[in-house]
């Protein structure tokens, strides 16, 4: 019996030490990996993509949150300054940024990508609604254009590679993964928004300019650009006229924006009111589904065809 305590106390010490042996490395592990902070939702889902666990990922902007209205924490304005790569969106999207000093490269994504102007109506009625204009004459949400994503996807690629030339191999098969799965995308949206009886989408706001311009369909919006912007009395009268007399069928709004307006709209003109997803941000509970920028497009899709009414 007594011989029996002694093996099991040695038994139980030596899971103690592998345990503690293997926490370390662990560790270790953990602390030689490179760290990456990330702004926005589709440029965190590409790095994470390509790059897996290879590296440390710091999500910027926390899943559930107002990217319009977000301002990081001193603590995590140490993290950022802390990593070795930070890539954000650029185009206004992080007023926050201004003035920051960076201790490890950063990239403004917005400065590799195809921006969209807008045209003269578009940045007159977005004046008009947002006189302190952050996007100037830019629409920001240029991550709905799936070229564009190809264009992050590369770059991001080639970052990687850089900051960890082992995993050389790995992230070059994984962007091909991941581009091929935009060009399918790309293709789908054009399959399914060819042929339409309707042209137009409205909308709480109009995130979605790349959107429509790509693929053929107008947009008409509550309130322009701004996300923000209080609706005139005027707005509301001209998007109620535009349903019934083009026949809309549903209307758009977004998560993190007051839809109070939009649903009244919807009640009073009883037409089906819709979330569209322009992935500026996701919902806490779409990370729970961890939902992609693939899934969500997808779903985006299928939101389209049926306000659109495409064949």
């Amino acid at each position: 019996m007594k011989n029996l305590k002694i093996i099991i106390f040695i038994l139980v010490a030596l899971a103690i030490v592998l345990q503690l042996f293997l926490m370390n490395g662990s560790q270790k592990e953990l602390s030689t990996k490179p760290t990456i902070s990330i702004s926005t939702f589709s440029l965190y889902d590409i790095t994470k993509h390509i790059a897996g666990d290879s590296v440390r990922l710091v999500n910027i902007l926390p899943f559930g949150v107002d990217p319009h209205s977000f301002e990081p924490t001193p603590k995590l304005m140490s993290e950022i300054e802390k990593s070795n790569l930070i890539i954000y969106s650029g185009a206004g999207l992080e007023p926050w940024i201004h003035g920051f000093s960076f201790k490890g490269k950063a990239i403004d994504m917005s400065q590799f990508v195809n921006l969209r102007e807008l045209d003269a109506d578009e940045h007159e009625f977005h004046d008009h609604h947002d006189h302190q204009c952050a996007h100037n004459k830019i629409d920001p949400h240029y991550w709905l254009d799936f070229g564009n994503m190809k264009t992050a996807t590369q770059l991001i690629t080639k970052e990687l590679i850089q900051l960890s030339p082992k995993y050389k191999e790995l992230y070059e098969k994984n962007s091909k993964v991941y581009i091929a799965m935009l060009e399918k995308l790309d293709k789908n949206y054009k399959d399914s928004l060819s042929s339409c009886k309707s042209k137009k989408v409205i909308v709480n706001h109009n995130a979605i300019g790349y959107l429509s311009h790509n693929y053929s369909f107008e947009v008409d919006s509550l309130s322009g650009l701004s996300p923000e912007a209080e609706p005139s009395a005027k707005d509301i009268t001209r998007i109620m006229k535009h349903i019934k007399e083009e026949g809309v069928t549903t209307i758009f709004f977004e998560n993190f924006v007051n839809n109070s307006v939009i649903t009244s709209i919807a009640k009073d003109t009883n037409i089906k009111l819709e979330v569209f997803q322009p992935l500026g941000n996701i919902t806490a509970e779409e990370a729970s589904k961890e939902l992609t920028y693939e899934k969500i497009m997808y779903l985006n899709l299928d939101k389209l065809t049926k306000a659109l009414m495409c064949k």
